[in-house]
């Protein structure tokens, strides 16, 4: 058997390009890098299919701790070791990981319904029950039919209309803060814009108890300890549950009394032509979620576009030169759509730091990838991390470079699924259009107050304890223009 799996695994290396030639980061820890643990089968395969190899890790934790270290790197190494289809211990389960363009197109594209939402359960249900990208199949697609309606392209001008201001005074406040961890004050920047946007309601007291509930309850879902032991992330991410859920429903009745343009109302009226409705309970559990998903990969989206714009001076004036040049109106989303260098910069900050790094899946019935075979009931995990720095599909990959986006290029279209910072097929992020307009505002309002810049000699490093998030909270240094 154990010269069988060799050479399975050595045919596997021969056909996945080698690591060495993307150039690691000085991070990565090369007494980990060189880590071996016994290679195994997940499950014996039938005739005609192969068996998904991997291996446990260490004991107990298997590779958690290892992906939450070195995220990007920990997915190369993995896919250099064993091609697109494997598997690893973690959080006391085996997981399959899908990595390259072509297993997650046919996981994501979903054709023969084996690939269930289920496998967010298992990380996230006891937090964010019942959200939009927890459901499957028919009851998801009647759910994202009637949510549709809240994001609209009327719904969405609105919406920009509200976060600008919101986005310039808060951004004009940091004025005496000249050496802020800035990924910190964006996250206070956003849960501002989505408090008001999203709820209806300014930020205070309310807001800050709203905010710690989301981010206790986000840090749950990959609690190493999945039980409430007091103290602990998991009793912490029930209790913000319950925050959330109290604080919902006092305030549905005027929701759904009154006539707002927030996204809480618009779901209390959202209707499809056939007549279908949210209930309560649904309104309640779609914000939830909607609210943890709207801030942080904003958050996460808006810091990465910074740390580079901060790295990279030169494209951070050529974004300036376009927003400077819009005049000193708020911009409504039409000016937005105008700023064609943001919209590179972005698309590349989302590839570099993909702000939901593994999308889970669990298995309804037996099936294959690219001739692996996956049995019943197992979890698996789509990376997007792996595929943006694939170098069979884009340039130089650890390298910034938003013209890898231009229309001259367009390195995103050498696959489907080689950029997918917003997941895809059925279950594709129902607010990617709000999001990037958010970033966008956000930005644009930056570079109209500021210069700024990093610590000579500085590189971040990315926590993926939960979400990407700078270790450091990334200091920067802003001059005002």
């Amino acid at each position: 058997m154990a010269n069988a799996v060799e050479k399975v695994t050595g045919a596997l290396r021969e056909r996945v390009p080698p690591l060495t030639s993307i150039p690691l980061p000085r991070s990565v820890d090369q007494r980990w890098l060189g880590a071996t643990w016994p290679v195994r089968e997940l499950a014996p395969a039938p005739p005609g299919l192969k068996p998904v190899l991997g291996d446990e890790g260490p004991p107990v934790i298997g590779h958690a701790l290892d992906f939450m270290r070195f995220g990007i790197e920990f997915g190369l190494k993995r896919y250099e070791t064993y091609g697109p289809v494997s598997w690893m211990g973690a959080f006391g389960r085996r997981i399959v990981a899908l990595t390259g363009p072509e297993a997650t197109q046919i996981a994501l594209v979903n054709k023969d319904k084996a690939f269930s939402q289920e496998g967010w359960k298992f990380f996230i249900e006891q937090f964010f029950d019942r959200g939009l990208m927890l459901l499957d199949f028919g009851e998801h697609h009647l759910h994202r039919r009637i949510m549709q309606a809240a994001f609209t392209r009327q719904r969405l001008t609105g919406y920009v209309d509200q976060m600008g201001p919101a986005l310039r005074d808060g951004i004009a406040a940091w004025a005496d803060r000249p050496n802020p961890r800035i990924y910190w004050s964006l996250k206070q920047l956003t849960l501002d814009v989505a408090t008001r946007v999203f709820m209806g309601m300014s930020s205070g007291d309310d807001a800050a108890a709203i905010n710690r509930a989301f981010v206790n309850s986000v840090r749950a879902g990959t609690a190493i300890v999945r039980f409430p032991v007091p103290g602990g992330r998991w009793a912490a991410g029930l209790h913000g549950r319950k925050v959330l859920e109290r604080y919902f429903s006092a305030n549905l009745p005027a929701k759904r009394a009154s006539d707002g343009d927030d996204l809480f109302t618009a779901l209390c009226h959202a209707t499809t032509e056939d007549g279908d409705r949210f209930t309560d309970a649904d309104v309640v559990n779609h914000m939830i979620f909607l609210m943890m998903a709207a801030h942080d990969t904003s958050t996460i989206t808006s810091a990465a576009a910074v740390y580079h714009l901060a790295k990279h001076p030169e494209w951070q004036e050529r974004a300036r030169r376009e927003s400077l040049a819009l005049g000193d109106d708020v911009p409504d989303i039409e000016a937005l759509e105008t700023l064609t260098t943001l919209d590179l910069v972005i698309k590349e900050a989302l590839r570099l730091v993909a702000p939901v790094p593994s999308l889970t899946r669990k298995t309804v019935k037996d099936t294959e990838v690219l001739g692996h075979f996956i049995p019943e009931g197992t979890l698996v995990g789509v990376s997007p991390t792996v595929n943006h720095f694939s170098p069979e599909h884009w340039t130089d990959p650890m390298r910034f470079d938003p013209d890898r986006f231009g229309e001259d290029r367009r390195e995103d279209k050498s696959h489907r699924y080689a950029w997918m910072p917003f997941g895809g097929g059925a279950h594709k992020c129902i607010g990617l259009h709000f999001g990037t307009f958010e970033v966008k505002a956000l930005l644009h309002e930056m570079l109209r107050a500021y210069r700024w810049s990093v610590p000579e000699g500085y590189t971040a490093r990315w926590d993926y304890v939960s979400l990407p998030v700078p270790a450091d909270g990334l200091p920067v240094h802003l001059t005002p223009r």
